[in-house]
This record gives C-alpha cells, structure tokens and sequence, in this order.
C-alpha cells in the first residue's frame, strides 16, 4: 500500500467538519478512529474496534473492514483467518468526524466475536444496589 493512499487531509474549519463534503477523520493521538460494526441485515450492533490511516484506506479501497489491533499492534483484515469477512455496504462518519460506523455483510457463519458469539456486546451491565456495584449478566437474543 503506499503511503499516499493511506494520508488523509487534516480536518479544516469545524463548518467544514460537520457540514462539508470533505473526508477527514479525527484520528486520537495514537492515530486511532473508533469504528462500531453493525449487520446490513437486521441493524444489531457487532462490535467495536478501532482503525488507523492504513486499515481505513485499505477498508475504502477493498470494500472489507480492516482494523488496527491494539492488543496485537497490528493490522487485521476481519474474517481473513476464521472467513467471517465483512464486505462493507456503507460508512458513515460522525458530525465531529471522530467516530465511524460501518454497516456490513458478514461471510462464513456470522459470527464476529473472538468468543464464537455472533456479537461482542452479549452482555448486559447492571447496577446491583445490594452489593454496591455493577453487575454482569447474558443479554437476550
């Protein structure tokens, strides 16, 4: 990939920003974009991860989602090991640009967690006012 496919503008004037026709995305300073993954087919939020330069050019110039690993500190084309790939069918940005959302058709058998689990967010967070702190439990289907 060259470097030139992968260097976005910078962001202009804020009108610019949530109002004009330019892509620039507000990478964090570790150049980073967080990017939330929901299913073209019925909407349900899949999963969370975050892109850098690289993998967005790479995700607008293939159609499928790349994204940065934190935890591997490296790049990772989605599915390309378990065949989960996801084709994107649309990207939208945020007004502030800081944020992206990508709606997807996911390969193989749907799934996009780690944990074999169709989503990541299968858990609901509650607050347990007994204890004194937050509790976990399964989220319904």
């Amino acid at each position: 990939m060259s470097t030139r496919a992968a260097a976005f503008d910078a962001p202009g004037a804020r009108a610019e920003v949530e109002e004009g026709t330019a892509f620039t995305p507000r990478f964090d300073r570790d150049g980073l974009v967080a990017c939330i993954a929901v299913d073209a087919r019925d909407g349900r939020v899949l999963m969370l991860a975050h892109m850098n330069a690289e993998s967005l050019a790479r995700t607008l110039e293939t159609g499928e989602a790349w994204y940065w690993s934190r935890s591997r500190g490296e790049l990772w084309h989605k599915g390309a090991t378990s065949g989960q790939i996801q084709r994107v069918v649309e990207m939208r940005t945020d007004c502030d640009q800081d944020a992206l959302l990508i709606t997807v058709e996911v390969g193989g058998d749907g799934g996009c967690c780690h944990t074999g689990r169709r989503a990541c967010f299968y858990r609901t967070v509650s607050w347990d006012a007994a204890a004194g702190r937050a509790a976990l439990a399964p989220a319904g289907a």
